[in-house]
């Protein structure tokens, strides 16, 4: 019934109306992995993938019924204090799985739309997936019955639910860390679960090459740190080394200016802050993404842009980005 009442009020056009009081704004669109079968990479991806057939549709209402524009479009008109034109969307993706460049962006080219992808520049070089699909696989695998966090406290590992209290118990204290100290935090938990990702399913990301071909479409590339922690709750070294070393081996590897940058939301909350933004500033980024959820405005600050989750429908994606453009909590 309430999916029903939702294609009613779409096509009536009344959030359509709605939105034209509130011009002069943008959606982007957050999405991760385009799996030709999610479910089969669910233990380590978790609900990040969407199904190539659900993107294709999604892909093809945004081509139809919005206007699909690239964020370097987007930074300009800001830039510039020019109004977005009505029902301007940006397509982004985090992370720089494989599939991005294999599924996604031949779907893309079809129906016409731009898209960034914002690479965790680590898990490209060592081609393997970031930190928290890493926890995730032996938190869903192990047979082991419980696990011991650094403190000593005991996490039942008895169901899914349990698993999952737990799992977001592991990501709490890893987010934290960069570099080796969250390698070793990684192989801690995959050590005491006897549990490890697989080396064929430990390579979902993309390669340099692949990048290049993303830009040869047309599409545009940014940074998403280099080890994926959450910025918030790292030191200042650390936010400017994730920050500066990412945007520096992108731009050498890739011989392109790395402009916009994508802040990684593993866990807890924040996920940026004003140092966070200080910082992205001072490392000549242009825009940097968060993942708050929200339109982005003429007048708002380009190094905390928030998003619009895309939902696991094609109607739930017309839904929730016309509710955003009208003003309506989603």
């Amino acid at each position: 019934m309430k999916s029903l009442a939702k294609k009613a009020v779409l096509g009536s056009g009344v959030l359509r109306m709605a939105a034209l009081a509130r011009a002069g704004s943008a959606a982007l669109v957050m999405y991760h992995s385009v799996c030709r079968d999610p479910a089969r990479s669910f233990n380590l991806l978790g609900g990040i993938g969407h199904s190539e057939a659900v993107f294709r549709g999604q892909m093809e209402v945004l081509a139809k019924q919005f206007r699909p524009i690239t964020l370097d479009a987007l930074a300009e008109s800001m830039r510039t204090g020019r109004e977005l034109r009505p029902r301007s969307v940006v397509v982004t993706f985090d992370d720089g799985y494989a599939d991005n460049h294999e599924v996604a962006m031949p779907i893309l080219s079809q129906v016409g739309v731009p898209a960034i992808f914002y690479v965790t520049v680590d898990c490209i070089e060592k081609r393997r997936a970031p930190w928290p699909g890493r926890l995730r696989f032996p938190f869903r695998t192990t047979r082991k019955d419980s696990w011991r966090d650094p403190s000593g406290k005991e996490w039942p590992l008895t169901g899914d639910d349990s698993r999952e209290e737990a799992f977001a118990q592991a990501c709490g204290i890893c987010c934290r860390f960069t570099g080796a100290p969250q390698d070793d935090f990684v192989a801690g938990v995959e050590r005491q679960l006897a549990s490890a990702t697989p080396p064929e399913a430990d390579v979902p990301m993309m390669s340099y090459e692949q990048i290049q071909a993303l830009m040869r479409h047309g599409h545009l590339v940014g940074s998403h740190s280099m080890t994926h922690p959450n910025m918030a709750y790292v030191s200042r070294e650390d936010v400017t080394a994730e920050l500066t070393e990412s945007k520096r081996r992108l731009e050498e590897r890739l011989g392109e200016p790395i402009r916009h940058f994508s802040y990684p939301c593993p866990a807890l909350s924040p996920h940026w802050n004003e140092l966070t933004s200080e910082e992205s500033r001072a490392a000549g980024y242009e825009t940097a993404v968060t993942t708050d959820r929200g339109l982005v405005r003429s007048g708002d600050e380009t190094l905390r842009l928030k998003r619009v989750r895309p939902s696991k429908t094609v109607d739930g994606l017309r839904w929730n980005i016309e509710c955003a453009f009208a003003g309506r909590a989603v």
